[in-house]
């Protein structure tokens, strides 16, 4: 029996190796990887830039701590900052962690407002994390259960409403942000309308808070911009990013500009880990790549194919509710539970999952070709007709 604690449902495979958009597993059969680690495998496995470059970074220093200037964490920080005309970035080592410094940042922007008690707006059905802050953070009952007494000082309200936000306005003047994905990814692909990011921009630019957008799942090229938030036009106070940031090494980051800029100081937070050499140079051969080959382009004509491959391939399928997203963030709603379709598709050589209990996500390597696409439609769509034909 493992000593690893129990606390995944771990499918009954194992993978040795990947090339490009496939894992194979220990027995030597080949996967169509559609999930890239749940959004994190930009470049898809074993891409050889990012190989060459981790190796030789290895090869001089992995590790020095954030006590001494890291050259790469520097330039890192100006990449993203000139991607996202964002001032500031704080290192972490993942998504959540990248949300509890927003979380923090928000709050201590409160106190030097004078406010005794900041409350942040957060939404229904969003996902966070699953430290203590972003867990109450999140919209979702069943993996906040038992872990209660909750962080306080989190408002919800429903996603892509923003006359609830206004109605939070009128009666809590202890607001200071409102925290959001512009895409919800562990609540089902919904995709907040650019209406809406534009009126909460509005909004916390009338109330002075900060609009904190989480990009975990959504940013860095996966809807076909850098981030997802920027089909709106918008520019948020506070955004975060992880997963596909380092390709699979794991990094994550906290920026910051307007009002949220120099809310930090020295000692007001802090990383033993994160942008540490290794990671950092990670995320420059990320964007490298994602630049020298078109991926952004790719990802958004990609998407468009899967979803109008999805749609024409499962057209007239009673049980199919909707099949939406952006970009290479692709879901597909169907009318019932439907969790038993990862296993049937492992067996048929394909990696997907199911969010939300009904919604099958596909969230493949930004790296994919149009004949992976196709591969990828006439795997899947012949499991979903049989799933909602029995």
């Amino acid at each position: 029996m493992s000593h690893v604690m129990n606390t995944y449902g771990r499918l009954p495979v194992a993978f040795s190796h990947g090339e490009g958009p496939y894992l194979f597993d220990t027995e030597g059969k080949r996967y169509l990887d559609a999930l890239a680690g749940i959004a994190v495998s930009t470049l898809g496995h074993n891409h050889p830039d990012l190989v060459k470059a981790l190796a030789d970074q290895a090869g001089r220093v992995l590790h020095t701590s954030n006590l001494y200037r890291i050259p790469a964490q520097e330039a890192l920080a100006d990449r993203l900052a000139g991607l996202s005309q964002m001032d500031e970035v704080f290192f972490s080592n993942s998504g959540c962690e990248a949300n509890e410094a927003a979380i923090k940042l928000a709050r201590y922007y409160g106190h030097k407002r004078s406010v005794a008690q900041p409350a942040i707006v957060v939404m229904e059905q969003a996902f966070h994390g699953r430290t203590l802050a972003t867990l109450s953070a999140t919209g979702n009952r069943k993996v906040q259960a038992g872990f209660e007494p909750l962080v306080p000082g989190f408002i919800r309200v429903p996603f892509d409403n923003i006359a609830a936000v206004e109605q939070v306005a009128k009666a809590n003047s202890d607001v200071v942000a409102v925290m959001l994905e512009p895409i919800q990814g562990e609540g089902g692909i919904r995709v907040a309308h650019p209406e809406y990011l534009k009126a909460l921009r509005a909004l916390c630019d009338a109330h002075q808070w900060l609009l904190m957008v989480d990009e975990v799942q959504c940013g860095f090229g996966r809807t076909g911009k850098w981030f997802a938030h920027q089909w709106s036009g918008i520019k948020p106070d506070v955004m975060t990013l992880a997963k596909g940031l380092g390709s699979g090494v794991p990094v994550g980051a906290c920026l910051t500009a307007g009002r949220a800029t120099g809310v930090f100081g020295p000692g007001n937070h802090g990383s033993t880990f994160g942008g540490n050499p290794l990671a950092c140079t990670a995320g420059l051969t990320t964007i490298d790549v994602m630049l020298r080959d078109g991926l952004l382009d790719n990802a958004a004509a990609r998407g468009v194919q899967l979803r109008e491959g999805l749609a024409a391939a499962l057209a007239g399928v009673a049980g199919v509710v909707d099949i939406r997203g952006d970009g290479l963030m692709v879901g597909v709603e169907l009318d019932r539970p439907c969790a038993e379709l990862v296993g049937q598709a492992l067996a048929a050589g394909l990696l997907i999952n199911v969010t939300a209990e009904r919604v099958i996500r596909l969230l493949p390597p930004l790296t994919f070709t149009d004949a992976d696409v196709t591969a990828l439609i006439d795997a899947l769509a012949p499991l979903v007709r049989q799933f909602l034909s029995a």
